[in-house]
């Protein structure tokens, strides 16, 4: 994704060496703390009546995506001077599971849906921002989609219920996925002010005001969890 950014970028005139910095950092998450000494016998969840139940691992959660949002603050870029070339993205299917299982893009950016196992499935999203249905197919023969309109889309196949996935529509190409360690790394932002925000998509995001300078890194870290949520 990194050279796909550069490469957009550079296509825009947006960036010169000279006034662009790059934004590292970390995002990982807790649990609510003294949950694990909660009102539980030892060995419940061994209980056939807690068969089924999972608790949440936050140690292992993945999946991040940290961007920035909104107007791209105080240094606004010049106007393009050439069309905006933004590279097609793929979620395949394989194993009945959608891969990536998050995909962060930039509003415009053409999805395509390849189905790489020997059984049908069926794509499909009922979100506001981003409805749609591909029907029932095997092999690469779905059309692609594009998503206009920034925002969480949730998608589906209607055949297996372990088929989920997300895309998550971006207005401005300055945005990562986190890695396995949880560290992401975005490069050649316009140097400013900016609300850079921590994505999960099962946990409340988190923002922080993050200034980029005109050349070298800045490192911002993120500690998502439901601490902090409003007390009722």
């Amino acid at each position: 994704m990194k050279t796909d950014l550069l490469c957009f970028l550079f296509t825009l005139g947006f960036v010169t060496a000279a006034n662009a910095g790059t934004i590292t950092g970390s995002v990982h998450a807790e649990g609510k703390a003294g949950a694990d000494e909660a009102n539980c016998a030892p060995g419940t969840y061994d209980s056939r009546a807690y068969k089924f139940a999972q608790r949440v691992d936050y140690g292992a959660m993945h999946d991040f995506v940290v961007y920035i949002e909104g107007d791209l603050g105080t240094n606004l870029p010049a106007a393009p001077t050439s069309p905006v070339k933004i590279a097609t993205k793929k979620v395949a299917q394989h194993k009945a599971m959608f891969s990536p299982h998050v995909l962060p893009i930039m509003k415009g950016t053409v999805v395509e849906w390849p189905n790489d196992d020997d059984i049908f499935h069926n794509v499909f999203s009922f979100s506001e921002i981003q409805p749609f249905d591909l029907g029932l197919y095997k092999g690469h023969e779905a059309k692609p989609v594009t998503f206009n309109t920034p925002g969480r889309v949730d998608v589906f196949c209607s055949i297996h219920s372990s088929m989920n996935c997300v895309v998550l529509v971006l207005e401005n190409p300055y945005f990562a996925s986190t890695d396995a360690k949880g560290r992401y790394v975005i490069s050649s932002v316009p140097a400013g002010t900016y609300k850079l925000k921590a994505w999960h998509e099962r946990l409340p995001s988190q923002r922080k005001e993050i200034i980029v300078p005109e050349k070298g890194e800045v490192k911002m870290d993120f500690t998502l969890g439901i601490e902090g949520l409003p007390k009722l």
